[in-house]
Formats: structure tokens, C-alpha cells, sequence
């Protein structure tokens, strides 16, 4: 009997360990709301309005998911997209544009469409181009 309990209870302190590792390991690197330094004030840009180089590049890339910043002059685009899909009524959302120490943080989301909504059965390749001011040194974090 005395054997079974220094089992169990290894047993029991190994669990613990692999709960608490998990449990700290799970929050760390991830930018959160509470780093944001501010808001970042966007547009979202026509595909009339975008830069003839930055056409290119999607038009490249827009069949896979992409993600693109694109500095001309004072002003930095950044472009997502979210690859193929096999028909039309697809938006994207812009949940979060705001600057931390370290980076810009842009967060999308692909909507799909409704069910009442009526679409084309032809393929898309949804993607968003958003406008602003140039921010020197800053990477972009997209979620």
C-alpha cells in the first residue's frame, strides 16, 4: 500500500507541473488590448485608389492567403487577403488597428455569407487595402 501512494502521488505532482507549465506558457508573446498605445486612424482603399505596383503584387498573390504592407512616400498600405473561395457575398472586417511600443497590430476577419444572402457560384478572392500615415519603424502584427 505504501508503494501505491508514493505513486499516486508522483503521479500527482507530475499533472500539477504539466497544468502550471501549460497554464503560464499560454499567455506570453501575445499583444493584448491593454499594450495599446492608441488607435490608428485608416481608410479603406478602392481598388481605383491603390497604387499600380500594389495591384500587382495581389493580383500575384491574391489566389493563397496573403498578408502585404506597402510604403509609398508618407503613406503605408496594408493589404490582406484570405485566398480562393468558392463564391461570392464575402466581406472582411477590420476588428483592430492600434499601435503598441513594438508594432502595429491589424486584425481581420473573413465573413462569409449569409444564408439568405443570394451569390454568385463563381470563385472570389476576397481581400481588404486599408490606407494611413506612414509610421517609421514598426513591424506589422497581423492577427
Amino acid at each position: 500500500m505504501d508503494k501505491f501512494v508514493k505513486i499516486a502521488r508522483r503521479f500527482a505532482v507530475v499533472i500539477t507541473s504539466v497544468m502550471m507549465m501549460l497554464c503560464l506558457s499560454g499567455c506570453g508573446g501575445e499583444t493584448t488590448e491593454e499594450d495599446k498605445l492608441k488607435d490608428i486612424e485608416f481608410t479603406v482603399v478602392g481598388e481605383d485608389q491603390q497604387p499600380d505596383s500594389l495591384k500587382e503584387i495581389i493580383a500575384e498573390k491574391s489566389a493563397e492567403p496573403f498578408q502585404i504592407s506597402y510604403t509609398l512616400g508618407e503613406e503605408l498600405y496594408i493589404a490582406v487577403g484570405y485566398g480562393e473561395q468558392p463564391s461570392g457575398g464575402y466581406s472582411i472586417s477590420v476588428n483592430a488597428f492600434f499601435e503598441t511600443e513594438e508594432a502595429l497590430v491589424f486584425d481581420t476577419t473573413l465573413i462569409g455569407p449569409g444564408k439568405a444572402e443570394n451569390v454568385t457560384n463563381t470563385p472570389t478572392r476576397p481581400y481588404i487595402v486599408v490606407k494611413t500615415e506612414n509610421i517609421e519603424d514598426k513591424a506589422i502584427e497581423f492577427k
